[in-house]
């Protein structure tokens, strides 16, 4: 799980329908990309630090990290 990205998402009220709309995906594709069942692309890491005004180490856990639980 993206903990990271879900928390800012949040923090901003947006819905993963807001979240796929910005990076044009049907909701279960940014659903299970936010649950680390598929991996977000480069360019859509760069796309959601734009759009939630944040560095991309701020919102993406790395690999390792995704299934584990974050302290």
């Amino acid at each position: 799980m993206q903990w990271n990205l879900i928390i800012s998402r949040k923090e901003l009220k947006l819905s993963q329908v807001d979240m796929a709309k910005e990076l044009k995906m049907s909701k279960d594709t940014y659903g299970r990309k936010e649950r680390g069942e598929t991996q977000f692309t480069a360019d859509e890491m760069f796309l959601i630090s734009d759009f939630l005004g944040k560095p991309i180490d701020q919102i993406f856990l790395r690999r390792n990290c995704i299934n584990s639980a974050v302290k």
